[in-house]
Order: structure tokens, then C-alpha cells, then sequence
């Protein structure tokens, strides 16, 4: 059941704001575990690089009586690099092997928890990439070096399976991202299956991980979202458990670089200050270690917020929601939009979102809206002012492939900006940043 304390925020009726199809039902796999009364009931890892040497940082959260612990950390040939006897503690990795970006390299952190006559209560074997994030100035770091994301907004979405998680899928997703020449993606709008962090862990995908807090935006009539006069404790209180679930799951993940608390909220209402400081407040405590995000679609001038993330992610669609078919005043729209925002906040940038809907095999010339020259055209332009703006640090196209949302006067049989088609077949577009991201 949705409604005003939900993430998404939404109602009863259905009649929700947010443009994906709400899918019922149980879509990812469930497992029930048996353990012992003593167990290992969570794992914190985190990883430094300090000249040569590897970092990490370890604390796991024990229930009920033990012995001992046995601490191991295996490279990939499954050789002990490190080790320790003690629950929590700092080790160190000689001449460590780095994850990156396409390139990843994990470790195995295995964990042993021992009774007091050395038998066997409970084993865990978590991976681990060894590797830092650090944003500076105008530029994202990873390990140190500058890093520029290229990739996509995605969904979990599939023809015929709608949101039920499929292994073959997401391994033909990620074929289609490497062939494509992506690095990273946002997990709009809500956190996706652990499968999908773990193969992005093996292959190096980086990912910006987002909460489900999207539709933070809209009400029946003019009123304020934010308002005084509303009672957002019972929302803000969701709101922060569900950032701590999220962290709580994914905080071991090398593929996860940032946090996004929010996606396109009311930011330039007066309460959102109050209520992001809180929510944001939560984050960092719980993690202070990535940077976090807040993705706004606002007038720079006009957002609230944006004195609190470290990045900015930013979403729009000028010349398709906004002058549509002006292909002509695209690029003055979009730079003016972007030098704005870095005026007032000098942080790095992203275009968290920018897409027009394209139905395959449509085509006119000169190109209109809706056609596969459109699309083609459009991304150009916005490619054209990114390169020409130093503090942009990535971009990630709306979307990956066409979804399901629910039935509108806007939508064809869905949202049809996907690079390729609900079926993972490709549209012209996708050759087109195929050659960009190839050669960047």
C-alpha cells in the first residue's frame, strides 16, 4: 500500500507520480537461513591506500558467546595477504592490486567465528576492492585519478518479466554496457537486487546507489510538499530508516561511490532545507567515507539544497519538455543552466538524466520528435556543451532501454527514451555513444 509515508510517496488509488509502472509482488529472490544462536550478524569493511600499502579497516558485529575469530584476507589465486585474530581491527595489504574502473580486482575477506574449543560456529567470506573516492575541487577521484562517468539511468524492467529479477538479463544488461562503452550507472530510483552490485563489484561498473525517495515533489492541487503545515515526521522517519537499510546492504560494495538520498524532491520549497539536513545529517553518520548527492531537476538559482551534497547531479530535458523540437536553442539552454549552477555551487557536475523518447525505426528529416535522428541529434548537442565545461564529470543518458510506465497521453506503450528498446536491441543512438565513450 502506497501513500503520503511511503518511498515512493504516492496513493491508494494509484494514481502515483512517479514515471515507472509499480509492479506488485515479490520480484527478487528470497532465502530463509538458518544460523546458529551465535553469529556473525554484520560485516563493516573499508579500504585506504597509504603509499604502497593496502588498508582495511574491518569491525564485524558478533551475537551470542564465542571463542575466538580468524581473520583472513585471500588475493585471487586464494594466497593469505593479511590476517588477524581479533573481531575488529586495521590490516594491511602489501603492493595491493587497486579496483578500478573496468578493471576491478577483488580480495576475499573470510571470517571464522570459533567456539571456546576452536569448533566451528559460523563462516563468512565477503569480497573486498581495495580503493579510495575523493572529490576535489571541480573533479571526482577514484584512486586518486580523475573520473568521468558515462553510462545511463536504469530500471529493472523487462518485457514479459516486468520487475522480476532474471540472471540472463542482467548479464545480457551488462554485456550491452561493456559493448557500449560504459563505466558506471545511477540505480534510479530505488536500490536494485544485490546481484546487480556483485556483478558490478567483478566487472567494475561504478555505480551512484539511490534510495527510493522519488515522488518527494507532488500533491493533489498547489500545496507545498514540504509544508509547515503537513505532519513529514512519519515520511522523514521512513526516509532515514531507509537510508540505513540501504547503507547497511551496500556499504561493502567497491562498485558503490556515492549515495543519492532524493531524486528530483521539491528542493525549492523552504522546508526541504530542514528536511535534507536531517535526512543528509543521518547519511554521514552512517557513512562518511562516499560523498553523497541529492539529483534535482530545479532552477539552479531556485534549489534550497544543494549546499549540502558533495556532487551535483542534475536532470533536464531542454527542447523535449521545454521548447520541444527547438533543437536551435538547445545548447545556449543547457550551458547557461549548467555555468548557473556551478557559479553558485563551484562542486563537479553530472547530467544525472537527459533523453528524449525515440520509437526504433521512426526517422524524418529534417529530424522531428519522436524519430531515431531526433534522438541522435539532441545527445550531440548536450555532448557538444559538456565538453566544453570543465567541471562536468559525467554523464548518464535517460535512459538504458525503454520501460513500462503507467498509461498517458505522454507515453507510447511506455517510456520510450531507452538507447535500446525494452528487448535490449539497439537504436541508432546507441552507435552513436558507442563511438563517444569508445574514444573518450
Amino acid at each position: 500500500q502506497l501513500d503520503p509515508t511511503t518511498l515512493p510517496t504516492d496513493y491508494k488509488t494509484q494514481d502515483y507520480y512517479h514515471d515507472f509502472f509499480n509492479y506488485s509482488g515479490i520480484h527478487r529472490p528470497v532465502f530463509l537461513v538458518a544460523r546458529n544462536r551465535t553469529h556473525l550478524d554484520d560485516i563493516t569493511l573499508k579500504t585506504k591506500v597509504e603509499g604502497e600499502v593496502g588498508i582495511v579497516e574491518y569491525r564485524a558485529d558478533i551475537k551470542g558467546e564465542f571463542g575466538s575469530v580468524e581473520v583472513v584476507v585471500l588475493d585471487e589465486q586464494g594466497n593469505d595477504v593479511c590476517h588477524s585474530s581479533e573481531p575488529s581491527g586495521r590490516m594491511k595489504v602489501d603492493n595491493p592490486v587497486l579496483w578500478k574502473p573496468l578493471d576491478a580486482y577483488l580480495y576475499s575477506f573470510d571470517i571464522r567465528i570459533l567456539d571456546a574449543k576452536g569448533s566451528l560456529l559460523d563462516h563468512y567470506v565477503q569480497t573486498v576492492g581495495i580503493r579510495t573516492i575523493e572529490v576535489k575541487g571541480d573533479q571526482f577521484l577514484i584512486n586518486g585519478e580523475p573520473f568521468y562517468f558515462k553510462g545511463f539511468g536504469k530500471h529493472e524492467d523487462l518485457d514479459i518479466k516486468g520487475k522480476g529479477y532474471d540472471d540472463a538479463a542482467l548479464v545480457r544488461d551488462f554485456n550491452l554496457m561493456q559493448w557500449i562503452g560504459a563505466n558506471s550507472f545511477r540505480t534510479a530510483h530505488y536500490p536494485y537486487a544485490e546481484e546487480t552490485l556483485e556483478l558490478a563489484d567483478r566487472l567494475g561498473f561504478v555505480l551512484i546507489d539511490e534510495s527510493p525517495a522519488v515522488g518527494l515533489r507532488f500533491l493533489e492541487g498547489d500545496d507545498e510538499f514540504f509544508s509547515a503545515e503537513r505532519n513529514l515526521e512519519p515520511l522523514l522517519e521512513h526516509h532515514l530508516e531507509t537510508m540505513e537499510r540501504l547503507i547497511k546492504r551496500d556499504k561493502n560494495h567497491p562498485c558503490v561511490v556515492m549515495w543519492s538520498v532524493a531524486n528530483e524532491p521539491a528542493d525549492f520549497e523552504e522546508g526541504s532545507v530542514d528536511y535534507f539536513t536531517k535526512v543528509v545529517e543521518r547519511t554521514r553518520e552512517l557513512d562518511p567515507e562516499r560523498p553523497l548527492t541529492i539529483v534535482s531537476c530545479s532552477k539552479p538559482q531556485s534549489c534550497k539544497v544543494s549546499h549540502l551534497v558533495d556532487v551535483l547531479c542534475v536532470n533536464y530535458y531542454f527542447s523535449w519538455y521545454t521548447t520541444p523540437g527547438r533543437l536551435d536553442v538547445l545548447e545556449h539552454q543547457l550551458e547557461l543552466t549548467l555555468k548557473k549552477w556551478h557559479e553558485l555551487y563551484p562542486k563537479p557536475i553530472i547530467m544525472a538524466e537527459y533523453g528524449a523518447d525515440t520509437v526504433a525505426g521512426f526517422h524524418s528529416s529534417p529530424a522531428a520528435m519522436f524519430t531515431e535522428d531526433y534522438q541522435c541529434e539532441w545527445l550531440d548537442l548536450h555532448h557538444r556543451v559538456f565538453d566544453r565545461l570543465g567541471f562536468m564529470v559525467g554523464e548518464h543518458v535517460w535512459n538504458f532501454a525503454d520501460f513500462a510506465t503507467k498509461q498517458g497521453h505522454a507515453r507510447i506503450l511506455g517510456n520510450r527514451k531507452g538507447i535500446f528498446t525494452r528487448q535490449r536491441q539497439p537504436k541508432a543512438a546507441a552507435h552513436l555513444l558507442r563511438t563517444r565513450w569508445s574514444n573518450a
